[in-house]
């Protein structure tokens, strides 16, 4: 079974500064991926194709939504 967790801002700025091995999703429209993401993030604005995008079950997935307007 997944486990869920949330994550503070501070905590996924230290996983990002340490190289953890990890999938950063934006779960946002592209348009507003196009403006503006966190580097190394992948754009899925369609959650519906999570199994397909990230086939490995083990992987540890972060996803982040957040407005930039």
């Amino acid at each position: 079974m997944a486990e869920f967790q949330t994550l503070e801002r501070e905590e996924l700025k230290a996983k990002i500064d340490r190289g953890d091995d990890f999938v950063l999703v934006e779960t946002l429209p592209e348009s507003a991926f196009k403006k503006r993401h966190l580097p190394g993030a992948v754009n899925l604005d369609d959650m519906g194709k999570v199994s397909e995008m990230f086939p490995d079950k083990d992987a540890e997935i972060v996803t982040y939504c957040t407005n930039f307007n």
